[in-house]
């Protein structure tokens, strides 16, 4: 009785938690850009809806777009994994940025009042850690 009484405490602690953290999901801004001289991309995150602005001043002033449940679940899913502290102190796989062979790109997660910012990376070649939640940013934006 007291195993059976433990796992359901567990199961339950455990899924309250999941919870918490998707409730806190309306709390967070993702922002995410990519830029060169020629090109200029901005993806912001924020209440289940999607923001993208290709106008570096911000003149372009297109309408949030809703996300569906099924992609908002796997965006919240990225998210958890995510070890926001560390965020600054990954390392880019590839330099093509350098050398004007890629866009710079950056992502910055404001959350529970406190700001995590990478260092720039690759435009399509984020750092191994982040690369399945940048994957899932970039794919809202090929949709519309």
């Amino acid at each position: 009785m007291k195993i059976l009484s433990i796992l359901l405490l567990t199961i339950f602690l455990g899924n309250s938690c999941d919870s918490a953290k998707a409730q806190d999901m309306e709390n967070v801004s993702i922002e995410y850009t990519a830029n060169t001289r020629g090109f200029y991309q901005k993806i912001i995150l924020k209440n289940q809806t999607i923001t993208v602005s290709k106008d570096r001043d911000g003149n372009d002033k297109t309408a949030p777009i809703k996300i569906n449940d099924a992609d908002w679940k796997e965006v919240v899913a990225c998210f958890k994994e995510l070890e926001l502290d560390r965020l600054s102190e990954l390392k880019a796989p590839t330099e093509k940025r350098f050398h004007d062979g890629a866009a710079i790109a950056n992502l910055k997660i404001n959350y529970k009042d406190k700001s995590y910012e990478t260092t720039g990376f690759d435009h399509g070649f984020p750092p191994k850690e982040i690369k399945k939640f940048v994957a899932k940013i970039n794919s809202f934006v090929k949709k519309e």
